[in-house]
């Protein structure tokens, strides 16, 4: 392995900090929201493929509805991909190191019911940061990962191995359609860096993921206003939440090991969403029918996910048994995204690993941390479907999935340092 080069990577990256600043300005401006089955990320990978181009680069934008007609087992069903399109350019190597993929998302969330300071979509600079839904997750690290491709394209260096960058859609929701299609049409990599911000840490694992509805239906809205009782599953609800709270606290004294061993809640269960009537003035004063709980379960790498998710489905049935309301009005569950998201850690010795934090401690001028992700993302199915050893590493922020997110800009070019100098390390400059 070459080794990191850290002045170099510096003076590469230089000359684009204010193209990569105007790149994720206009990259927030743009709707990329994908809510299921379906998500509206075009808009912005045109705008990433011609900042590519007109860096040198040839890049690949096309459509990822192939992979529901190509039989991998890994595309989920209930979700749709003709139109939705990717975005990949390839720095070729000399075929004489290894090969690296930079991977990231272009999808956000949906910006929510709660309010927003300004305008989610305003791009806005100041005191250092840029603001706006997906600046952190993850449109600074996509800038910071493009801006990697777009500096040795433009010194003309080649590097040992393949240097390929990617944008891809569908991971917000757990679908992992754009890295499916990515992998189906470019093949595999010696190694793959994922610039989610990690607030300048490496993250060598990831939690799996899960989401279900738990659902009661209960009453007959025809006897509001009537001598008849007027069954409702709302209060009744409140056990149902005691439930999962208790779910929360036997997750809780599950034993974390290696990445997750000193997180003080290793497997959290995480209350979503809970939703019977609506407060606003379009909802009529009416007692509800339907209660609904949505809840979050993560998962540590080591487990069996599978084993987990079948045991707490078992749990809620004898608690709905001894329950008199719910015995008689049984919880009905509803995976929100389909089967469960994997998760997936990489040894600290891997070399991989090892090439990072020396990059990163080389550019930063400290020892990174090294841990675990606090979320699942498209990191299991690089790196335990496709057998790509994976890490993260990304810019510093905060927000998201929440109002007022924003990226530190600085952080977004210190990334690109990084992942710049381990690029030249990992595939030999």
């Amino acid at each position: 392995m070459a080794r990191t080069s850290t002045p170099d990577a510096r003076k590469l990256i230089a000359p684009l900090r204010r193209p990569m600043t105007r790149l994720l300005q206009e990259l927030v401006r743009t709707n990329s929201v994908a809510a299921p089955p379906g998500g509206n990320e075009t808009p912005a990978q045109r705008v990433l493929h011609a900042f590519l181009r007109e860096h040198g680069l040839r890049p690949e934008f096309y459509d990822t509805g192939f992979i529901q007609e190509s039989g991998s087992p890994l595309v989920r069903r209930n979700r749709t991909y003709a139109g939705r399109r990717n975005v990949s350019a390839r720095v070729r190597g000399r075929g004489t190191g290894k090969s690296l993929v930079i991977n990231g998302h272009m999808d956000t969330v949906p910006a929510g019911i709660a309010l927003w300071s300004g305008s989610p979509w305003s791009g806005r600079f100041k005191d250092g940061r840029v603001h706006g839904l997906g600046s952190f997750d993850m449109k600074g690290g996509l800038v910071a990962g493009a801006a990697v491709v777009c500096a040795l394209q433009r010194a003309g260096v080649r590097p040992g191995g393949d240097v390929i960058f990617e944008s891809v859609v569908d991971e917000e929701w757990g679908g992992g359609g754009g890295t499916i299609a990515a992998r189906l049409r470019g093949g595999g990599a010696d190694a793959c860096v994922i610039p989610e911000g990690t607030q300048l840490e490496i993250y060598r694992a990831t939690r799996g993921g899960f989401v279900v509805d738990l659902i009661a239906d209960a009453g007959d809205p025809s006897a509001y206003f009537s001598k008849a009782e007027v069954v409702s599953p709302a209060i009744p609800m409140g056990r149902l939440l005691a439930w999962v709270e208790e779910l929360g606290r036997k997750r809780g004294r599950v034993r974390a090991r290696g990445a997750y061993a000193g997180f003080p809640d290793p497997a959290p269960v995480q209350v979503l969403a809970v939703e019977s009537n609506r407060l606003g003035p379009e909802s009529p004063l009416s007692v509800p029918s339907r209660a609904t709980v949505r809840v979050y379960m993560q998962f540590l790498p080591d487990e069996d996910v599978d084993a987990v998710i079948v045991a707490t489905r078992k749990d809620l049935e004898r608690f709905s048994a001894r329950d008199p309301f719910f015995r008689k009005y049984p919880v009905r569950w509803e995976p929100l995204i389909g089967g469960p998201l994997y998760g997936h850690e990489l040894p600290l010795a891997h070399a991989w690993t090892q090439c990072v934090a020396e990059s990163a401690k080389s550019v930063l001028g400290r020892k990174p941390a090294i841990t675990g992700a606090p979320y699942p993302c498209d990191a299991g199915l690089m790196h335990g479907d496709f057998g790509i050893p994976t890490l993260l590493f990304g810019p510093c922020g905060a927000g998201a999935h929440n109002p007022d997110e924003y990226v530190e800009l600085d952080s977004v070019i210190r990334t690109a340092e990084v992942l710049l100098a381990a690029a030249m390390a990992w595939t030999g400059c």
